[in-house]
């Protein structure tokens, strides 16, 4: 390494050192000497070959540093934020015989399975230290997984059971057998603090940050995955949620991994994409049907780290939003925050042959916007047609360093009824408000037509599809609708219901510009998440199925899953499955239709 070398000197000793006057000029020596070498973090640990004794007490070391000069606390849960903490794993799973209602006769055996964080230790940590403070924001928090299993037995009856566990990742791995928090918070805090996070983070673990996995689940080629997009998948046993390993795709993909990877109608291929903070950016992966080989892998070359979420698939297209929530390493290193959505930032959408290379990206200029999340995508002539859940704001990271984030998230909800695009003049003034939004890409002459397909009374997000139209013309689409009060009161997104989404509809009570939006709105203080579409074995139409979703009753603290039957939208659900444990509130859910074996389960339900 070429780059200058700064010497530290540690104090050890018993007593927490105290701070001199010539602090802020080491400070900035501090910050000054990692510039350099951010892009070489990552590498930092491959490059030192030392012996293991004299490695290991060089770690013991380092953690005696840790320990005296950073002191972790638990960040503080609201009343209302109680369904976000925590919850201890089962030891074994749970069979569940309270159900009001019916399972549909021809509904599929299978396994639907949720992800969220659920931390370790208690909870989201913060830290203090005389490099400032870094803290752990909302969506991060190690993955646990929550999964419910329907065999239907010879008689006609269901068998159901529940069961949860933690996505066992390498950085869960090394902070459980140390029993404490560990790794220190590095993505939202004081610049110096974040750097050095870094660096101590990789010394000690060989690693930045933890990785959480905490965001989704998918399966291909007959095999189950948990992700998060800052790592690798882990593989997963579906029936014993035992995490099997990183799945590299055999050495292949060595970076971070959607959590929205997409399969590509036709050939059954996955599509991937990884989003890094150092150059490249951006990659895009094929791989093949089987799952055993990359058979594309491709640099799109962009000059920024778009911290985008999901990626869309046609027939022929891969789709990428280019959007201006960025990581900035750069921007960290001269004070600034290291994830920042930047209002009146460029946004772009690129449509890439199937195949192809960085230059044969088609870049579409569009209004700036965030949108974590694609419902689909199609070819329609020469138009491609991009369907989203679009905002003016990001949710991720939160408000600036120094604001409180309770008051801005409040501040941002609560004003989501007022998102008339018209009256908004600064950045206070933009809500958190998703809208279902249409961009029709010219391929022949780059033409772009965009508009609002949802109104403004009404966020949406976690959008859901019937999956055999991933990437071709659908009818139909779902969400889950925020919340806005309740979100308000707590700080915290919470989705008090359901939309499903007519494409080919107009809504003629506001405007035939808008679709037709029917509501599943569930009472009082009754909260979901995860939802997923499950198609009909024998339906014949794209809507001939249900969405099952994980709910939680606030007022009772009790958590169940609905059934409801999307062609009858608006009726009471089909069953309502009442579960002995409290399910947190987390990410995306999945129903894999698969064969059931028997689970050994405890009929102990209290």
């Amino acid at each position: 390494m070429q780059s200058s070398y700064l010497k530290l000197q540690v104090n050890c000793s018993l007593q927490k050192p105290s701070i001199s006057h010539n602090f802020d000029h080491f400070k900035s020596r501090l910050s000054s000497a990692f510039k350099p070498l951010l892009g070489e973090l990552q590498q930092l640990s491959l490059r030192i070959s030392v012996p293991k004794t004299i490695k290991n007490s060089f770690v013991k070391l380092l953690d005696v540093f840790v320990d005296q000069m950073f002191e972790f606390v638990d960040q503080p849960l609201l009343p209302s934020q109680r369904n976000f903490a925590p919850v201890d794993a089962l030891r074994e799973a749970v069979l569940v015989t309270n159900i009001d209602g019916e399972i549909p006769e021809d509904f599929p055996e299978g396994v639907y399975i949720r992800n969220g964080p659920n931390p370790l230790f208690g909870g989201l940590k913060s830290t203090k230290s005389m490099f400032g403070s870094s803290n752990h924001i909302w969506v991060e928090g190690e993955g646990m997984l929550h999964a419910l299993y329907f065999k239907k037995e010879t008689d006609g009856s269901w068998n159901v059971v529940y069961m949860n566990r933690h996505v066992e990742s390498e950085t869960f791995k090394q902070e459980k057998q140390r029993n404490r928090s560990s790794f220190l918070p590095a993505i939202e805090g004081d610049s110096l603090a974040i750097l050095s996070a870094y660096l101590l983070n990789l010394l000690r673990f060989g690693k930045i940050n933890k990785y959480i996995s905490n965001t989704n689940i998918f399966e291909h080629a007959g095999k189950f995955y948990s992700v998060a997009e800052n790592h690798m998948p882990q593989e997963i046993d579906i029936f014993t949620l035992e995490t099997l390993g990183n799945w590299d795709v055999n050495g292949a993909w060595n970076r971070p991994f959607t959590s929205h990877p997409k399969k590509a109608p036709g050939t059954g291929e996955l599509v991937i994409m990884g989003v890094d903070a150092t150059k490249p950016f951006v990659e895009i992966g094929v791989i093949s049907a089987d799952g055993d080989k990359l058979v594309h892998h491709v640099d799109l070359k962009l000059s920024r780290c778009s911290l985008s979420h999901e990626i869309g698939v046609t027939q022929r297209y891969n789709v990428f939003l280019d959007y201006p929530l960025s990581i900035d390493l750069t921007r960290l290193a001269f004070g600034g925050p290291l994830i920042k959505y930047e209002h009146e930032g460029y946004a772009k959408i690129g449509i890439m042959p199937r195949y192809g290379d960085a230059d044969s990206v088609k870049w579409f200029d569009v209004e700036p916007n965030c949108t974590f999340h694609i419902i689909n995508c199609f070819e329609d002539g020469d138009e491609v047609i991009v369907w989203g859940c679009r905002a003016l704001e990001s949710i991720i990271p939160g408000p600036d360093l120094g604001l409180n984030k309770f008051e801005w998230f409040s501040k941002k909800f609560r004003h989501a009824e007022l998102a008339d695009e018209s009256v908004l003049t600064s950045p206070d003034d933009v809500p958190l408000f998703s809208r279902v939004y249409e961009w029709r890409l010219n391929m022949q002459n780059g033409d772009v037509k965009e508009r609002n397909l949802s109104g403004n009374k009404v966020s949406m997000d976690f959008p859901m599809i019937n999956g055999g139209y991933t990437g071709i013309k659908n009818k139909y689409g779902y969400t889950q609708i925020v919340d806005s009060i309740a979100s308000s009161a707590s700080g915290m997104p919470k989705y008090g219901g359901l939309a499903k989404l007519s494409f080919e509809e107009p809504d003629n009570t506001e405007s035939e510009e808008l679709i037709k939006v029917e509501y599943h709105k569930f009472e009082e203080n009754i909260f979901c998440t995860g939802g997923a579409f499950v198609p009909k074995g024998r339906g014949v139409e794209e809507d001939d199925g249900w969405i099952i979703t994980f709910l939680h009753n606030e007022d009772t603290n009790i958590s169940q899953v609905y059934i409801i039957d999307t062609k009858k939208f608006t009726d009471e659900p089909v069953a309502k499955i009442t579960l002995s444990h409290r399910v947190p509130y987390g990410f995306h859910g999945a129903f894999m239709s698969i064969p059931v074996q028997t689970q050994k389960a405890s009929r102990n339900e209290s």
